[in-house]
């Protein structure tokens, strides 16, 4: 791993916090880029030596000349690009949504073009599908038409599109994933990171309200990150986009289980709302690229979670405002 070097933008997220772990640990040179170089989520998952292997760099997406002196300056070998505003954001400011979702997703394809990157793997999203109602085929494909009803949707979408012309025109191969709803310690922004905060809750003895309801799709944030690494060290020549699977399951299953872990727990849901997105994904894809998709059992997962949670509240480095509401 000492001649690869992977840049990781977003790395101060969720999923980006785990790639850096899974990277460290690995022995690999990790560049982290993100707006800060202050790593809270990170430290939740990683030791200090961990952290100290990082080199922690401030990059703004949108700035091309930036990114492509980053790129080749340290050598960077691989990208894996989690940079990007969620659903609200994208909402309240799009000119400033398309900047960072599209117009720094471009600027690492430009990247990995003017350097000769070996491996690029972004994040796409569920969002770029339309409601479930509007598909009849079981499980969705990867090649399901785009449906996106929000702006990050549509940003989504277009990055897809973005990728597939610079494979034919550049050569440039990528792997774009579509996250649905990840959780794990380090989530804690976003509707869909109420799956986490649950499993605070739990181990916190405090009570949360789940806001989503209906049936939907689960990957744990270890999980995500593998497969991002995976997919950014598997030389796609194409421009391939695929989904992500694992647990799907109904919001009403998920607290049953969690409370059958922690009888205590104080967990409810939303019982009137379905979930906006399709569930039943295909991931052949995936499959195809990766052979093994990393995925660790919900119970498995949750349990895990529950004691790094634990040990975080004992040493009083959590805050359990992100449980309101």
């Amino acid at each position: 791993m000492q001649d690869e070097a992977y840049l990781v933008t977003g790395a101060l997220g969720c999923i980006g916090a785990w790639v850096l772990k899974h990277l460290v640990e690995r022995n690999a040179e990790v560049i982290s880029a993100d707006l800060s170089t202050d790593p809270v989520r990170p430290r939740l998952i990683m030791d200090e030596c961990q952290i100290e292997r990082v080199d922690w760099r401030i990059l703004d997406v949108t700035d091309t000349e930036a990114v492509k002196a980053l790129v080749a300056e340290a050598g960077v070998t691989r990208i894996i690009h989690l940079a990007g505003l969620q659903i609200p954001f994208c909402k309240a400011n799009p000119p400033l949504g398309a900047a960072v979702n599209v117009v720094g997703t471009v600027n690492m394809f430009e990247a990995a073009l003017a350097s000769g990157t070996s491996g690029l793997a972004y994040a796409s999203s569920l969002a770029a599908f339309g409601p479930a109602s509007g598909y009849d085929s079981w499980p969705l494909g990867d090649d399901a038409p785009p449906d996106p009803r929000t702006l990050y949707g549509v940003y989504k979408v277009a990055n897809e599109q973005a990728a597939s012309v610079y494979a034919t025109d550049s050569g440039v191969g990528s792997v774009g994933l579509r996250p649905c709803v990840v959780y794990g310690v380090g989530r804690d922004q976003g509707v869909t990171a109420d799956f986490a905060k649950a499993i605070l809750a739990a181990v916190a003895g405090v009570p949360f309200h789940i806001r989503s309801g209906g049936i939907v799709p689960m990957q744990h944030a270890s999980d995500v990150a593998r497969m991002f690494i995976g997919c950014a060290d598997a030389n796609v020549k194409q421009a391939r986009v695929c989904n992500m699977r694992n647990d799907v399951i109904a919001v009403a299953d998920f607290v049953k289980r969690l409370t059958a872990i922690f009888p205590d727990a104080r967990i409810t849901h939303n019982v009137e709302d379905e979930f906006p997105f399709p569930a039943d994904l295909g991931d052949d894809g995936l499959q195809d690229i990766l052979g093994n998709v990393p995925h660790t059992p919900l119970e498995d997962a949750v349990r895990q979670d529950a004691a790094m949670y634990r040990d975080l509240l004992d040493r009083d480095q959590i805050d359990l405002k992100q449980l309101k509401q």
